[in-house]
């Protein structure tokens, strides 16, 4: 006659610290694949695919649309992520102590993320949804706003300038950033100077109304 053997249940203790694992491996496959897709999409641009992002992140592609059921999920991750970086170089311009350089520096910064990341780049040229999501949801239009009073009250941004014009001005640099043939090529800096050159106080011109 053989005895029964009976398995000791696992204990609170036990069961909590294989949760915790769990958690905590979950995270690093987030982690993974949130590195993985911004240098694939920053290199690739909107045409990265979810293989190819499983690969370079060293997981299964299961694993990658458990974290991002779609494509748009993962895309609208990554743009967050880009924004919130915005919002902080915004929040750090506003403390410097030249309104002007703060405002500037901040123009050069959206158009340097931009060369450096061209699925940004895309998605602000052709997903604005998702681009005015990311803004909004990380405080962007409120620092846009907050910058272009504050230079203007220090009489060094021309006073016909609105704060919406600072995201038209960068979504109109992104597509000159990643030009790699052609007059254009290499030049980006140079237009943003001269863009800069135009919002100086008092401007030249009057700029025309608002639709």
């Amino acid at each position: 006659m053989t005895t029964a053997t009976h398995k000791r249940p696992a204990s609170g203790e036990e069961l909590a610290g294989g949760r915790r694992a769990l958690r905590a491996d979950a995270r690093r496959n987030h982690e993974a694949v949130i590195a993985a897709a911004k240098k694939l999409f920053a290199d690739q641009g909107l045409d990265a695919q979810m293989p190819d992002v499983a690969r370079s992140a060293n997981v299964g592609v299961g694993t990658v649309y458990r974290h991002f059921p779609t494509k748009h999920d993962l895309i609208a991750a990554l743009v967050a992520e880009r924004f919130e970086r915005l919002a902080q170089k915004a929040r750090e311009a506003l403390q410097t102590e030249d309104a002007w350089e703060g405002i500037s520096d901040f123009i050069r910064f959206c158009a340097q993320i931009q060369a450096d990341d061209r699925g940004l780049c895309e998605v602000m040229g052709s997903r604005p949804d998702v681009m005015d999501a990311a803004a909004r949801a990380a405080g962007l239009p409120e620092l846009c706003d907050r910058l272009v009073k504050r230079a203007q009250r220090s009489g060094q941004l021309r006073r016909d300038l609105a704060w919406e014009d600072i995201p038209m001005i960068a979504c109109g640099l992104g597509r000159i950033t990643q030009a790699t043939v052609g007059p254009a090529t290499g030049r980006w800096p140079r237009l943003v100077e001269i863009i800069l050159d135009g919002l100086r106080a008092p401007g030249s011109g009057r700029l025309p109304r608002c639709p």
